[in-house]
């Protein structure tokens, strides 16, 4: 999996299909989310790009949204 393919804005998906987040950066090997998103709840969260089964026009997990939002990490 190519994380350069990861820009900024797109959305994620968990593999439920359910909205995870949208994309603000990557950083080394983790996806930022955007914290203005309504998912964010006003803050950034990381998600590690192992949880990236593949990407087309989103960014589709190998975790399910409420797995996903139940490990993301906050960013400090």
């Amino acid at each position: 999996m190519d994380t350069a393919q990861i820009t900024e804005h797109m959305e994620v998906v968990g593999s439920d299909g359910k909205h995870v987040g949208r994309v603000d950066h990557v950083r080394g090997s983790e996806i930022e989310l955007a914290k203005m998103d309504l998912a964010g709840m006003g803050r950034h969260h990381m998600i590690p790009t192992s949880w990236v089964d593949w990407i087309d026009d989103k960014v589709h997990l190998t975790l399910t949204h409420d797995e996903a939002k139940s490990r993301w990490s906050e960013k400090q």
